[in-house]
């Protein structure tokens, strides 16, 4: 058996990476970019400190916002049809998940018109070409969009979201500048980073992982327990962890998977339109008790990485000792522990959908019907 790792061509990590981007246009030779960002990242001026970037080096651009938090399949129809309207050679996607699994879309069915129904993107979609070229500019520390081969679409008319898993859609630069997310509010910035650690605890127990991937989402683990807290509080030190962390458990859980907390938290998000972290963040004490019985030791380094010293801890000490920080970190920072959009009438649909879900075959234990609309019941 083969383990196969893909990454960004180039990326680009700290303070001022945002002025690699006009070098990257002109060396890759692009002559008009769409620029996908979302509404608010352009009405408070975040997105402009890109657009002043290409405006001084006379590079031609159209701006797209049409991208709601939770992007839709009419988001990306009406960012396909902006691309070719400014028959456009490179996407720059700034912002957070939301832009970045927008731009991944468009991208795709640019060059590989055959899905442009979007639905049909769900899964391993059969693409036969890259997307259209994209450089991602990261301005919430959570997604990881910037480094993942995956991406996110809701859709609306059936009320849920699914999950498109394409090698195709990799961005070939991602810009890591923690200057791009200063002004993000603290529950944002709660909420992607707790995000960020679901990806990284999930992808560290979930079934495809190995030594390669392992390597990566424990050392996130260690950064975003470290610099989660600073960050909320604003402290640069803080962001720059944050900034890291959340890239490097990018580079892993893309490759080799995430669980069922996601694959209940996509669905929680389409019922209810919560945000994304939010629904991994609170789901995920309740999913990392579910899984422990099959995780041998990995609770212990999940514990240490958060810094907890687990010496003559037993088996159950350190497992619960892991959960118990998930907890403290997830409250320190503000995350609520219960939903109370969740309907008793809407469990039965909930555990199916997120049975359903493409990130729930690599959880590592098998969850019943019955099970998940227990772990739902939890959060209520």
């Amino acid at each position: 058996m083969s383990n196969r790792f893909m990454l960004n061509e180039t990326s680009y990590h700290g303070h001022g990476a945002i002025n690699n981007i006009v070098p990257e246009v002109n060396a890759r030779g692009f002559k008009k970019i769409l620029v996908c960002s979302d509404p608010d990242l352009v009405k408070f001026g975040v997105t402009k400190k890109v657009t002043d970037l290409l405006d001084n080096a006379n590079i031609s651009y159209e701006v797209f916002s049409d991208i709601k938090p939770n992007p839709t399949i009419e988001n990306v129809l009406a960012g396909v049809k902006a691309c070719k309207k400014c028959n456009a050679d490179c996407i720059i996607a700034i912002g957070g998940g939301s832009s970045m699994d927008t731009s991944k879309a468009i991208g795709i069915i640019i060059t590989n018109p055959e899905f442009e129904d979007v639905r049909s993107l769900e899964g391993v979609a059969p693409t036969k070409k890259p997307c259209l070229p994209i450089i991602a500019v990261a301005t919430t520390a959570g997604t990881a969009a910037e480094v993942t081969i995956n991406y996110v679409i809701t859709d609306v008319e059936k009320k849920r979201k699914f999950v498109c898993v394409d090698s195709h859609d990799m961005p070939i630069v991602a810009i890591v500048d923690p200057d791009m997310m200063s002004t993000m509010p603290k529950s944002l910035t709660a909420s992607t980073g707790m995000d960020a650690l679901t990806h990284a605890i999930e992808g560290y127990i979930t079934r495809g992982a190995w030594e390669m991937s392992d390597m990566f989402h424990i050392k996130a683990i260690e950064i975003i327990g470290k610099s989660l807290r600073k960050a909320v509080a604003n402290d640069p030190d803080g962001r720059e962890g944050m900034a890291l962390g959340q890239y490097i458990a990018g580079m892993g859980f893309s490759n080799v998977g995430l669980g069922i907390d996601h694959a209940m938290a996509h669905t929680l998000s389409a019922y209810y339109d919560i945000p994304h972290g939010v629904a991994c963040a609170m789901l995920l004490p309740i999913s990392m008790e579910f899984n422990q019985e099959v995780t041998g030791t990995k609770y212990k380094d999940i514990a240490e990485a958060l810094g907890v010293d687990t010496h003559g801890m037993s088996e159950t000490e350190y497992r619960l000792a892991a959960i118990n920080a998930v907890k403290k970190l997830s409250t320190d920072v503000g995350i609520p522990t219960k939903c109370d959009k969740i309907l008793e009438a809407d469990l039965d649909s909930l555990a199916s959908d997120a049975l359903k879900d493409a990130c729930y075959p690599g959880n590592p234990k098998e969850a019943t019907h019955d099970d998940v609309v227990a772990l739902f019941r939890k959060l209520m």
